[in-house]
This record gives structure tokens, sequence and C-alpha cells, in this order.
């Protein structure tokens, strides 16, 4: 499938940039700051290869595209959608209406695993599409 048919926007609990990132790093570390999404989608240092290859598989198989954005990087209707619930996963559907697809305690809930965000993903597409 090379159509999207819906975007799943992730927004992480930190602010993007340079002093964001460095924020979050540093809060994280001495634990006054956590994003349960970060702890999905990034190791220590980078991006994980089994998020890079869910969002592919999501893409080619399904036509879901994955945009993972910061606090500090959403647009209005991103923020009136997400405001108070970060870190979550919104749907925009190609009306560019948008909801919620996953909250706070289902990220929570996941526990930092990628293989439980896919079947979690899998589950809802159904409900949502």
């Amino acid at each position: 499938m090379t159509e999207t048919r819906a975007t799943l926007i992730g927004i992480y609990k930190a602010d993007g940039g340079v002093i964001g990132e460095l924020s979050y790093f540093f809060g994280h570390l001495i634990g006054v700051r956590s994003c349960s999404l970060c702890d999905i989608s990034h190791s220590p240092v980078k991006k994980k290869s089994a998020f890079k290859q869910l969002e592919q598989e999501l893409f080619k198989e399904h036509g879901i595209a994955i945009k993972m954005i910061h606090l500090n990087e959403r647009n209005e209707r991103e923020h009136k959608a997400s405001a108070g619930r970060e870190p979550c996963m919104l749907l925009e559907y190609p009306d560019q209406s948008i909801s919620m697809f996953l909250d706070a305690v289902d990220l929570k809930a996941l526990s930092g695993s990628v293989t439980s965000l896919r079947k979690l993903i899998l589950s809802r597409l159904d409900l949502y599409l």
C-alpha cells in the first residue's frame, strides 16, 4: 500500500531543540522528567531500530504514516487535541480531523516496548479506520 490512509502523530512530553533535548535528558537522568513515548521510540542515544521498522511496516502494509513531534512543535489543531494529555498519539485523517488514538495511560502501560505498541496500534486500527 502506498497511499496514506491516516497519520499517527506521536507527541513527546518534552520540548524539541537543543535546549529542550538537554533539559529532558538531564531531567530524565535525575528522575524529574519522564516520557513513556520517548521510552518506546528511543534508546538513551537514538531512535530504536524496532521503532523505525514499525514506522515502515505501518506505512507499507496499512498506509499509516507516523509523525513524531515535541510539545513546542505542535500546530494549533495538534495542541487542542492533545493539551494536558501528553505524551500521546493522535490519529489525523485525510480530511485533517484529529482524534486521540493512544493517551498517556495507554503509553505508560506499554513499559517502553515497541512490540507492545505495534500490537496495540494494529488492534485499534479497525476501530478508527
